[in-house]
């Protein structure tokens, strides 16, 4: 599809789409996605503190930032930079499965496996998508597979809501992108630990999220929280994020900061970085509150658990998201 294309389809759905959202905010608290409710609340209990993560917390040295792993203005390539942490008991609560279930642990960086073009298209994807509703405080999620998306203090599901619209928002070569980059992540987690990538499944929730300065409405806005992926979700044992804007001079605050008993390590966001981990409480970890500015990021998680494995969405508004081709 063409940009000119875009534009004027866009042009033409305007009122349309600004009816369905001023009448979404209307009726939100009816049940326009209570069907999904479940999976909202698993989305977004990551972002508040589990007891462990608060146990954890209180023991490290303190709030503020010991050491940067790694700065806005470092370029990691052509090799992941990689910093190794022991293990911990979380995987031995769940079924274990061989060439993926986590025997090396640690955090890594790098920052030349998606470009700085990709990542900026990637956000103006991101900014396509939540321009449709966005959350009433500082963190707004756009989940393509479920289709979740914020939309004043709940949520609404994209693909029931704005139905045939999504084509004059989305396009083939945006979910395309979008799955050239996941791709790209898994192949990447797999290489660096040591992994079998075919037994590694995408997991939920996987999204986009924009975080900005604006005060909290609800605890979901809370994104500040620590927490434990493996804890909070069970299904994780490998998270991902790839940040879409810099540190710096798109924002200030919102750096990821790994929560260790001898101190707090940061990496600053910048455009095509891609940051990922081990996802049990060897990884505890928060974001710091977005002083000004916006913070773009994408979150992907992988299991190795194919009963939790989601497929990759597809912008046809006619297949099930949560069912599309890979």
């Amino acid at each position: 599809m063409t940009a000119q294309r875009r534009g004027n389809a866009k042009a033409h759905d305007a009122n349309g789409i600004e009816k369905k959202i001023k009448r979404g905010n209307a009726l939100r608290q009816a049940s326009a996605w209570r069907g999904s409710r479940v999976p909202v609340l698993l989305l977004l209990g990551g972002l508040a503190a589990t007891a462990t993560a608060a146990a954890l917390y209180l023991a490290s040295v303190d709030s503020e930032v010991t050491e940067t792993l790694v700065g806005r203005r470092e370029l990691v390539a052509p090799r992941p930079r990689v910093y190794a942490v022991p293990c911990s008991e979380d995987y031995d609560s769940y079924k274990r499965y061989p060439g993926c279930t986590p025997h090396r642990c640690g955090r890594a960086v790098v920052d030349n496996v998606v470009t700085r073009e990709e990542a900026q298209a990637l956000m103006r994807f991101a900014e396509r998508g939540m321009s449709l509703a966005g959350s009433e405080g500082g963190a707004s999620i756009l989940d393509l597979h479920s289709g979740a998306l914020s939309m004043g203090k709940q949520f609404v599901n994209i693909y029931r809501y704005f139905g045939d619209q999504i084509s004059e928002v989305f396009t083939k070569e945006d979910f395309q992108l979008y799955r050239s980059v996941r791709t790209r992540i898994q192949a990447l987690i797999a290489e660096t630990f040591g992994l079998d990538a075919s037994l590694m499944y995408l997991t939920k929730p996987t999204f986009f999220s924009r975080i900005n300065s604006t005060a909290a409405k609800t605890q979901h806005d809370e994104y500040w929280h620590p927490h434990i992926d493996k804890v909070t979700y069970g299904s994780f044992d490998y998270t991902s994020l790839l940040y879409l804007s810099d540190y710096g001079s798109d924002f200030t605050g919102g750096r990821f900061i790994f929560m260790d008993a001898g101190g707090n390590r940061t990496v600053e966001p910048r455009a095509g970085r891609i940051s990922f981990f081990s996802s049990g409480s060897e990884n505890l970890h928060r974001v710091e509150q977005v002083a000004w500015g916006t913070r773009y990021a994408i979150t992907v998680s992988f299991t190795c658990d194919p009963a939790h494995a989601i497929k990759d969405p597809d912008v046809d508004p006619a297949a099930d998201p949560a069912h599309a081709s890979p």
